[in-house]
């Protein structure tokens, strides 16, 4: 059984940068895409972005393209997200989780495994 970890958040300013970490543990890791979710309060989970099983192809919600970037090691089996140019807006608890394929989407049924979750907030 696949599990997930996140780590690497923390406070942050405006502008600044942060790499979050997605550990797995279980041998489905290989067979699965991932993707990072996150959710401030009160507002529903949202997907960030996906990445397939080989990491040769990754999507990105409309509000994170052009500043965060997921990459996948399938040696660690660890998958990253690499945030820069974070905005107030961006402040929320990551979630990564897995599906078959990233095709879904950010459609949350189509995921599981999700990992506890990791707390960035971006503020001066």
């Amino acid at each position: 059984q696949l599990q997930l970890v996140e780590s690497g958040g923390g406070l942050v300013q405006p502008g600044g940068s942060l790499r979050l970490s997605c550990a797995a543990s279980g041998f489905t890791f290989f067979r699965s895409a991932i993707g990072w979710f996150r959710q401030a309060p009160g507002k529903e989970r949202e997907g960030v972005s996906c990445i397939s099983i080989s990491g040769g192809t990754a999507d990105y919600a409309d509000s994170v393209k052009g500043r965060f970037t997921i990459s996948r090691d399938n040696i660690r089996k660890m998958v990253y997200l690499q945030m820069t140019s974070l905005k107030p807006e961006d402040t929320a608890v990551y979630y990564c989780a897995a599906a078959i394929d990233c095709a879904s989407g950010f459609e949350l049924s189509q995921y599981d495994s999700w990992g506890q979750g990791t707390q960035v907030t971006v503020s001066s």
